[in-house]
């Protein structure tokens, strides 16, 4: 099984499909590098995709420390796929999780990213929200620490983060609901408190987002609520930035409606690498 090493010496597992531009694919809290299977059947007829397991997702390592996990620890770990596999710039695809990490890698190593689409970004990101997103996350650790991963996995896929997915696909549900029992308790618990826990509010980064040059393309599913205003806060504050608002989606908005989702990604990433993607920003016309 194809591993890598970090530069703190955590083991993450990979796997690359096809060949071209590369895309690297960040997962989401509750998946894992199976839950781009949709994207990767598609773009790698094109593109060398890159999936992988994030650090306390097997088989990727599973560290016990707690100060093993980070938001930056996160962003630091888009950078170690990048250099073991020298890849030298990339598209950097995230969900969720997934989708604050590459806008975090975009922020401290913009040399590094082609482009960045930020997909279900927002839970917690706002100031307000902030003190409660964090006892809520650590209350979730314990929880799941608590009662066990079945029982854990079987309480989230049937909670409102997989409602849409369930009522719209029950076998891309069910294999959604299994995958999620296959994690680490101490894995997920550990995420929870380090990463989801303690990351920075978007509106805090203002200042750094407003300087950050990307080409980025925002998505977010209108069934998704807590999404939908970070998701208008970053489009007004990133300088290369679109917003999609997918209809009657939720959170899992890439294994929800795949097709849509690899249509519209597939327009973005093709903008950007025919130099056009700038140019369609709306811009008021020059009046004589």
């Amino acid at each position: 099984m194809p591993h890598l090493t970090t530069d703190d010496g955590v083991k993450l597992y990979y796997e690359e499909t096809g060949s071209g531009i590369p895309i690297v694919f960040v997962h989401e809290f509750a998946g894992d590098y199976r839950a781009w299977e949709p994207q990767v059947r598609y773009f790698s007829r094109r593109y060398r995709c890159i999936t992988y397991n994030a650090r306390g997702y097997p088989p990727s390592d599973v560290p016990k420390e707690a100060n093993r996990y980070s938001q930056d620890r996160a962003r630091d770990d888009i950078r170690a796929v990048l250099d073991a596999l020298k890849i030298d710039k990339a598209h950097i695809v995230g969900l969720s999780m997934g989708g604050f990490a590459a806008l975090h890698l975009g922020l401290r190593h913009p040399q590094l990213v082609r482009s960045l689409v930020v997909a279900g970004v927002g839970y917690g990101a706002k100031p307000e929200q902030q003190a409660e997103h964090s006892a809520s996350s650590k209350r979730d650790a314990d929880h799941a620490e608590a009662i066990g991963m079945a029982a854990f996995a079987r309480n989230l896929a049937g909670s409102r983060y997989a409602q849409c997915l369930r009522a719209k696909d029950e076998s891309a549900w069910l294999r959604f609901a299994e995958r999620l029992a296959e994690h680490s308790v101490i894995g997920m618990a550990m995420t929870l408190r380090g990463v989801l826990a303690t990351r920075p509010s978007l509106w805090h980064l203002a200042d750094r987002l407003r300087g950050l040059d990307r080409p980025t393309l925002l998505v977010a599913g209108d069934e998704d609520t807590p999404c939908l205003e970070p998701g208008l806060f970053l489009k007004a504050t990133l300088p290369d930035a679109a917003f999609c608002v997918m209809p009657r989606t939720g959170h899992l908005i890439n294994l929800e409606e795949p097709s849509l989702f690899n249509t519209i990604l597939f327009s973005f990433l093709v903008a950007v690498e025919h130099g056009r993607w700038s140019a369609w920003k709306g811009r008021a016309l020059d009046r004589a």
